[in-house]
């Protein structure tokens, strides 16, 4: 039967199970379709429980590593078994050898773009004020304040200040598995900020290729600019390569750990796909990697993003909006090297948009260990908070006419509603009684009767009214 060794292990008996059928499967040593053992029996052999195999196996099928068959048990999924290189490791960590020079509404997504003010608003990215660490932010404030006067008054690199972008660095070392130089990270105003000059980073004669679903702000910003721009359809495993390929786009933007709208989470096949399409061409590719509310993975371990499969084609990026609050318009970006050299030579004249107070309170925020504290606490108050959603669901009307989807995976779901209504019909009712709960449709979907709900910012202690009220709407005659 198979086995794995638990001696000297220093990550949870669970994480290191799955990380060794993970390298198993990514070496070829496990071939697609080798059957797993059951979950008890394997158990029994590495004298773990029942419930450490359990999740690892919820893990590797998270990612697409195994997959199952009803009564039947798991099997190795098809993943092109060595024909790509292993995720970076510690030995590729730039820090060591690079240089760490000083002198070198985020992407909104679930924002709906305007500023009517709703009694509860399923598609905005707002955060309660219950839920940001107002006394250690003013502790550290007042220090920066005293302590650090002739930083705050010293003009910022065009990237960011060094202490922040060290501490972004260990950060996704630490809890992304991303080893790169501070020197590839560029902070940023804003998602959108970033986005403006990646277009003048790669040049506009790029085509860019956009999910279908997705992102609507990046299409209204390549369109402004005049930058031509594909729509590739999302299927149940994410953004078609196929369909990819045939377009000759040169750039593509995908939410792989957490596909918005759809919740949809890309398995690895699909990701190592990707991958190769960026690899095979004679003319740079490149994949920019949106990693928007990657620490809000509500079971199991955070999905691994691309840039760790390969940090020569993706361009990373992620934001402070959705971990702390939309009203902090801190982003950022990590570079490949080639992308690096060219920022620096094109356009490290630009100043950079963050001021250096908030940059030197977010870097101690981090650095200092608060930032991991918030996002634990805030992990499970917002699985708190999903739970009591789907509960009260479960416990009204809405439950004969509801299926939730894509649930366990960042802050939003899907409810598919089985309702003679149109989209606009359901839309429109519930802004009657100050409700926002925009379809998929509106994010580009062709599918119907499905909705968004984002809960980030839906009051805790009115979540039984809430779902009352749409209850009742929807099972109105007028």
């Amino acid at each position: 039967m198979l086995t794995y060794s638990f001696t000297g292990i220093t990550d949870n008996l669970y994480e290191h199970l799955y990380k060794c059928i993970r390298d198993d499967v990514l070496s070829g040593s496990l071939p697609a379709d080798y059957k797993l053992p059951s979950k008890r029996s394997f158990a029994k052999n590495l004298s773990v429980s029942t419930i450490t195999v359990e999740n690892a196996y919820n893990q590797l099928m998270s990612e697409g590593f195994i997959y199952s068959l009803p009564r039947k048990g798991f099997y190795v999924s098809e993943i092109f078994p060595g024909e790509y290189p292993a995720p970076e490791t510690e030995s590729s960590d730039k820090t060591t050898h690079t240089q760490l020079s000083s002198s070198s509404s985020d992407s909104d997504y679930g924002g709906t773009g305007h500023s009517t003010s709703y009694r509860v608003d399923f598609s905005s990215n707002n955060t309660s004020p219950d839920s940001f660490p107002f006394t250690t932010w003013a502790k550290l404030t007042r220090r920066i304040l005293s302590d650090s006067r002739d930083k705050l008054m010293t003009n910022s690199p065009s990237n960011g200040t060094i202490e922040l972008r060290l501490a972004i660095a260990e950060y996704l070392k630490e809890f992304r598995g991303i080893y790169t130089s501070p020197d590839n990270i560029i902070v940023g105003a804003g998602t959108e900020y970033l986005y403006t000059i990646l277009l003048q980073l790669l040049g506009g004669g790029m085509t860019y290729a956009i999910e279908k679903p997705g992102y609507r702000k990046l299409s209204m910003i390549l369109d402004t600019v005049g930058i031509k721009s594909v729509d590739i359809p999302v299927d149940d495993k994410g953004l078609n390569v196929d369909i990819l390929r045939r377009s000759n786009a040169d750039i593509v933007h995908v939410t792989p750990s957490h596909h918005f709208p759809t919740g949809i989470t890309m398995p690895v096949k699909r990701r190592y796909e990707l991958l190769k399409w960026a690899q095979e061409a004679d003319t740079p590719r490149y994949i920019i990697e949106d990693d928007y509310d990657s620490e809000f993975r509500l079971t199991g371990r955070p999905i691994p993003p691309l840039f760790g499969m390969d940090s020569s084609h993706v361009i990373y990026m992620n934001t402070f909006t959705k971990s702390l609050t939309s009203t902090i318009r801190i982003s950022y970006m990590v570079l490949p090297d080639e992308l690096v050299a060219r920022y620096r030579d094109r356009l490290s004249f630009y100043s950079c948009t963050v001021s250096n107070f908030e940059q030197l309170t977010l870097a101690a925020f981090i650095s200092e260990g608060y930032f991991e504290k918030h996002i634990n606490r805030m992990r499970t108050a917002y699985r708190r908070k999903r739970d009591c959603i789907l509960d009260a669901i479960k416990k009204s009307p809405l439950d004969s006419i509801s299926e939730i989807k894509e649930e366990n995976a960042g802050l939003h779901f899907i409810i598919n509603l089985k309702t003679g209504l149109s989209d606009e019909e359901v839309t429109s009712r519930l802004r009657k009684v100050n409700i926002n709960l925009l379809p998929l449709s509106y994010y580009g979907s062709e599918t119907t009767h499905s909705f968004l709900i984002n809960y980030s910012s839906v009051p805790m202690d009115d979540i039984n009214n809430i779902i009352e009220s749409i209850s009742e709407e929807l099972n109105s005659d007028s």
